[in-house]
């Protein structure tokens, strides 16, 4: 019967007498109107009630009625298709009358066809309307009554009978029906349309048979495969007969989807079988194979259906997943090692010497537990690409995990596979994916991990991180003890203070600082101006840079310790020439400083060079950020008032106590400016420091602020030329400060030549290698009476 999508009808079909059977042939037209039937077959003999949805089918139906012709019924072969054509329907159809219409409440109409005679389509000509086709007309051949026939016809009644009984589809009434046939064709067309089949296509497929024998041998077949099916439904309910409610019926459908998989022979033996040969090929622990049969024995005993099974069976998975004890084998090459990590990187001598010691031990010992790393200094100076080539160098597999925006300590551990969508930690998540149990593991920006109420995950990194723990990591999920012992970790930091102690404390930590413009420079000639024409599809032939462009690039549209900015204002002219290149356009092979204007656009560098200091009250600080070294300036103005310190420039309360500390300080000590003690109440002073969008914080401004309030109350300025960084106390001593190389770096950028720090501070300064200071004089004081004396001197 055809439907609207979606909706089922089930209607008895009515056998008429045998002279409904009969035609005179004459009054049948070579070509009818084709009416696509879905879920529906009409056979000769019966009528049908046919629901009609479509506007084609609606319309056809009121014209066929209006003039009373014929149609032809025909079955669709893709029950989805909204407009079939002719290659959508069943090559076989039945010619059929109208006999009544009824309208449904929901805009459909109900068509009663009475079927005559079978046909074979030979040619759809017309769509629309609706369709109209040539075809065919078959005869049925009727077999003799003879003692074989009478048999076929009873065994029809019984299996029919028998469906009808069980069946929730068909009324009872269609069991009695058949009883009061006796014409072979009448029997066979009847149960052909009546019995309700899984497979609809077995019912089409009756309409090719001209024979009424072969017919019925067909519907046989496909009465017997029905039963069957009604057999394994009743056994089904007999295994499930309790009163099912709603939180019951998930059971229920699981236990039926079991009943039918056993039917079909589905199970998982074969499964089973494969993932403990999985197992006999593992070099795991005999404790670990114990915990392994253990649950292998849980995963046979759930429903292939339920929940528990697909969590049970990933964890079973994973676990075979994991490398347990498979090595890659290291290259212990110490000269290829210091090649690969020179090719690579330029400069970072302390990083690649910790790793070249590293290797030489591993050489001698043969084993040796993996050193964790800590990498910190500012963005864009190669600490995680650095990973990568330690991992290259030594042959180990490479794996990178992000710690950024972290703050679920399952996120390092895992969860508890009880959980809904558990899954395993980062870590043995990126072992897994290396394949090996020793690869070089990089924990980039391990200082960004944040924590709430789910956990630290900077706490669950300390077992993970701790040579003397992380030969038993536990992971929550897989919860059994992985040996983390052969791993490589290398974690990288911007900002140290940021990392909980008890972490930091349990790494090596290398400062990476930033570079110098020659060595940027050695780094855009040596590996970004290549890397960036690979990267572009050009060769040498089609684009150098002058060493006055590059330089020019790093000085005027870069200020950075590292060298990411530098790289992409390479890829732009990389990119500009591609495009005039792609444009057949003219361009110059050679980048020089003429041409950064058409190709960079104008000077982005905005650092402050300094300016000599040109007026009082100004005086030039270095200060440490997570960028690298910058110089600040530090103004400094006096107005009559009563003696009011005004502090702005978005300073951190660190810096307001140093400031604080310094006008205290000065008015201690009023010999420092030539006032008197009544003269400061009478003047207020004002303390800026620009770029007030920046917030600035730290005590190193400590002795700059005192130089900037003395020239300011003085009405002197300071020397020119010089830069100044150092903690004061409330007595007037200096005290050292940290980042004392990026603070150099910051002083030689903005054409600063003398530097004025802590006595303390000496030792840091002779560790820096040479060609950092070069071009710099120090000045190394203990109080500040003698940066005062310096700078007016």
């Amino acid at each position: 019967m055809m439907a609207p999508a979606g909706a089922e009808v089930s209607i008895i079909p009515v056998v008429q007498g045998e002279g409904m059977m009969k035609i005179d042939e004459s009054q049948l037209p070579d070509s009818l109107p084709v009416l696509a039937l879905r879920n529906a077959v009409l056979f000769p003999g019966t009528v049908y009630p046919i629901t009609i949805g479509r506007e084609k089918s609606i319309r056809l139906i009121e014209d066929a009625e209006k003039n009373n012709t014929f149609i032809g019924a025909v079955p669709q072969n893709d029950l989805s298709v909204e407009d079939p054509r002719k290659e959508d329907l069943y090559p076989y159809g039945t010619v059929a009358k109208i006999i009544k219409t009824l309208e449904m409440p929901d805009g459909t109409i109900t068509a009663i066809l009475q079927g005559y005679k079978r046909f074979q389509i030979e040619e759809i000509f017309d769509y629309e309307p609706y369709m109209l086709g040539r075809v065919r007309y078959l005869d049925d051949i009727v077999p003799e009554n003879d003692t074989q026939t009478r048999m076929v016809a009873e065994t029809l009644k019984e299996k029919a009978t028998a469906i009808i009984r069980s069946s929730t589809f068909v009324p009872r009434e269609a069991a009695s029906a058949l009883k009061g046939i006796d014409s072979f064709e009448f029997l066979v067309n009847f149960i052909a349309t009546t019995i309700e089949v899984e497979n609809f296509m077995d019912k089409v497929e009756l309409l090719q048979y001209g024979e009424l024998v072969t017919r019925a041998m067909k519907l046989l077949s496909v009465l017997d495969t029905q039963i069957e099916l009604q057999k394994i439904r009743q056994e089904i309910n007999q295994k499930v007969k309790t009163e099912i409610d709603q939180q019951q019926r998930e059971y229920y459908l699981n236990n039926q989807l079991k009943t039918i998989q056993e039917e079909l022979g589905m199970d998982d033996v074969e499964e089973f079988t494969q993932l403990r040969a999985r197992a006999e090929e593992k070099m795991w622990a005999p404790a670990v194979q114990e915990i392994f049969e253990k649950e292998m024995a849980k995963l046979e005993r759930y429903n292939p259906s339920s929940p528990d099974y697909s969590i049970q069976y990933n964890y079973i998975q994973f676990m075979l997943d994991l490398p347990w004890g498979e090595m890659s084998n290291d290259n212990l090459d110490l000269k290829h090692a210091q090649k690969v990590l020179d090719e690579d990187h330029y400069g970072l001598e302390k990083v690649k010497e910790r790793i070249i010691e590293y290797l030489a031990v591993l050489k001698l010992k043969g084993d040796m537990k993996s050193p964790i790393l800590c990498l910190y200094g500012p963005p864009g100076v190669g600490k995680t690409s650095l990973g990568k080539s330690v991992a290259r160098a030594l042959g180990r597999k490479y794996v990178r995990i992000a710690l950024g925006g972290v703050h679920d300590e399952s996120e390092i551990r895992g969860h508890r596979k009880t959980y809904v969508g558990a899954l395993p930690g980062r870590i043995l998540n990126g072992i897994n994916r290396a394949g090996t149990s020793n690869p070089v593991i990089v924990l980039d920006e391990v200082d960004k991990l944040t924590k709430d109420i789910k956990g630290d995950p900077s706490s669950a990194l300390l077992e993970a991180l701790d040579p003397e723990q992380n030969t038993a990591f536990h992971d929550n999920y897989l919860d059994i003890d992985y040996d983390l012992s052969n791993v490589l970790f290398i974690t990288t930091a911007n900002n140290i203070e940021s990392i909980q102690p008890a972490l930091k404390d349990r790494m090596e930590m290398i400062n990476v600082s930033g570079y110098l413009a020659e060595e940027k420079y050695e780094i855009a000639r040596n590996y970004l101006v290549p890397k960036q024409l690979t990267e572009h599809g050009l060769d040498k032939s089609q684009l150098r840079f002058d060493k006055s462009a590059i330089e020019k690039i790093i000085d005027e549209y870069t200020h950075e310790s590292g060298v990411r900015g530098l790289e992409k204002q390479i890829a732009k002219v990389a990119r500009v020439t591609a495009k005039k290149i792609a444009l057949e356009e003219k361009y110059p092979k050679t980048i020089k400083p003429a041409h950064l204007k058409e190709y960079l656009g104008l000077p982005t560098n905005s650092h402050d060079k300094q300016k000599g200091n040109e007026a009082p009250g100004v005086v030039t600080g270095l200060a440490w950020t997570s960028m690298g070294g910058e110089i600040l300036f530090i103004e400094s103005s006096v107005s009559k008032g009563k003696g009011i310190l005004t502090m702005t420039g978005n300073l951190g309360d660190v810096m307001k106590e140093s400031a604080t500390i310094a006008y205290q300080y000065i008015k201690a000590h009023p010999e420092l400016t030539g006032m008197s003690y009544e003269e400061f109440a009478e003047k207020d002073i004002h303390v800026h420091v620009p770029e007030g969008a920046v917030p600035k914080d730290g005590p190193s401004a400590g002795i700059t602020m005192v130089s900037s309030m003395v020239s300011a109350f003085r009405g002197q300025k300071v020397r020119s030329g010089i830069a100044m960084t150092g903690e004061m106390t409330l007595r007037g001593r200096v005290l050292p400060v940290g980042g004392i190389k990026e603070k150099i770096l910051a002083a030689k950028r903005s054409g600063i030549h003398t530097i004025i720090i802590s006595e303390e501070n000496r030792k840091d300064v002779e560790d820096i290698k040479e060609i950092y200071v070069k071009g710099l004089d120090f000045v190394y004081v203990k109080n500040i009476n003698d940066v005062i004396k310096y700078i007016f001197s």
